[in-house]
């Protein structure tokens, strides 16, 4: 199976469309700089060495044409200490042995065929670029018919070389800077063009997490007026379906609250008189009992979850030393005697709760352990490994869960079935877990489940705190929040707080 690269951001897109363009644009204006210094300078070269070479062939010309052979030695040696190899060629037309004078000796030879054939052969001035010895060199030659003769001179053009190569190293590392400076750019540019979506996003993340209200600032930019409008119109839509199924199911369980109490106080009095019914009016009684109770808990816990949609759960913060508040939890809650342990780290560890929810937590997680993993066998409190984090676990001995329902038993009315096939046969609401991952991520942690360490049969539970306060609303500062009528709420919280 061949794996697609992972794409890159557009963020990263425009950094790189931006950098490749400062590339291409440095590598375009780099080359043209140096092919036109390159090429000014030879041509300023070439004009400046004939003008030499004319002006040295009209004095051998002379020399020759008076007879004066020592004059033009002399002049040759003179020649030759500079960077010139000087070359006389004498009676040309005569064919045979041409007498030629060079210095150094031999330097005639390095001459190209063709500059000799249009000098000597055709009669015209020549100039040609090559490699001697892997030093270039530039050599004209100039035809002397009045005497029979031809003038080369060989210029080396090692300094001029060198020049040109310090002006690449030069331009490379400018063609670099403008590279990393356009990238640079790019990378400013693409932050302040993806601001508004950054905006967008921080938006959408505090919609998910329950800021309903939570709306983008109009911009003055038009392009993106269209953009804000549209999403300010879509958050309040979706805010006001979701405060309506809120209202509804708060006002539907409120509703039920009340004859339900009645059924309950009626089912009381019957109790009373339990041992004078029938065997059969008994059972039927028991089993009514258990359903009232059930429904009890389920109008409870759905406006618990309503509270959390209409976005009216708040947190109501207190330090706590953590071991004894869930011991005292734990006592409260369990249908039998539960030990809690706790590590070294974490044994005088205060952390910011709200009591009442994290004691719902526990109970929560208790319950479930009793119902669906024979009963809960621990409860531990553990430290991170970056001391940042307090990890809650609850331990059963049960069947355990699948890993494909790890995530889905958060989730409301749901009811994951282990490998056993016994979790989730019970009749409970489905919403136990919900709520305690509601009543977790208010508190800025998360939840999760997994098999035991140990290696025995059953679930572990895991509650993960942070140890500093829960995270402020305003964090999102970018994020304009819209005032809101309170959510129509019928039903009161009860708390029911675990003293310290």
């Amino acid at each position: 199976m061949r794996l697609r690269p992972r794409p890159l951001g557009l963020r990263s897109r425009i950094t790189l469309a931006f950098g490749l363009g400062s590339l291409i644009l440095a590598v375009t204006l780099a080359s043209s700089t140096w092919a036109f210094t390159r090429e000014s300078q030879l041509n300023l070269r070439e004009d400046e060495y004939l003008d030499t070479v004319i002006r040295n062939a009209e004095r051998v010309r002379s020399s020759l044409t008076q007879g004066r052979p020592e004059e033009m030695r002399e002049f040759l040696a003179q020649l030759s200490t500079s960077a010139a190899s000087p070359i006389i060629r004498e009676s040309i037309s005569r064919g045979g042995e041409i007498p030629t004078t060079s210095q150094p000796p031999g330097a005639f030879d390095t001459v190209p065929r063709s500059v000799r054939q249009a000098v000597e052969g055709d009669g015209k001035a020549s100039l040609m670029h090559y490699r001697l010895a892997d030093t270039p060199v530039l050599v004209l030659g100039i035809p002397i018919p009045s005497v029979d003769a031809a003038y080369y001179e060989i210029f080396e053009l090692d300094e001029l070389e060198r020049t040109l190569d310090l002006l690449a190293a030069y331009l490379t590392g400018a063609t670099i800077l403008v590279t990393l400076a356009g990238a640079t750019l790019g990378w400013w540019a693409s932050r302040r063009t993806l601001l508004p979506l950054t905006d967008v996003g921080l938006a959408a993340h505090a919609i998910a997490g329950g800021r309903l209200d939570t709306r983008l600032e109009v911009a003055n930019d038009p392009d993106l007026t269209v953009l804000v409008s549209s999403f300010n119109e879509m958050a309040a839509t979706l805010q006001a379906r979701i405060e309506r199924d809120a209202r509804f199911a708060s006002d539907v369980s409120h509703e039920l609250r009340s004859p339900l109490m009645t059924l309950a106080a009626s089912l009381e009095v019957l109790q009373t008189r339990r041992d004078d019914m029938p065997e059969r009016a008994q059972s039927a009684l028991d089993l009514l009992v258990d359903d009232v109770n059930r429904f009890q808990q389920l109008v409870s816990d759905l406006l618990e979850i309503s509270r959390f949609d209409a976005g009216a759960a708040h947190l109501q913060l207190e330090e706590v030393l953590l071991p004894e508040f869930l011991s005292r939890a734990v006592a409260a809650a369990a249908h039998e005697p539960i030990p809690v342990v706790t590590d070294a780290t974490s044994a005088d560890l205060v952390v910011e709760v709200d009591k009442r929810r994290m004691a719902q937590v526990i109970a929560n997680l208790l319950d479930n352990a009793h119902k669906y993993g024979d009963g809960a066998t621990a409860v531990r409190v553990t430290r991170s490994a970056d001391a940042d984090e307090v990890v809650i676990s609850v331990e059963d001995h049960g069947p355990g869960v699948d890993a494909e329902d790890r995530d889905r038993i958060f989730e409301r009315f749901s009811r994951a079935v282990s490998t056993a096939g016994t979790r989730g046969s019970d009749t409970g609401s489905g919403l136990g877990l919900a709520l305690v991952a509601e009543h977790v991520a208010l508190h800025g942690g998360r939840v999760g489940v997994e098999d035991r360490l140990d290696g025995e049969p059953g679930a572990r539970f895991t509650v993960t705190l942070p140890i500093q306060a829960a995270p402020s609303e305003d964090d999102l500062s970018r994020v304009l929040p819209v005032e809101v009528g309170s959510p129509h709420l019928l039903a009161e919280e009860h708390p029911a707080e675990i003293e310290r």
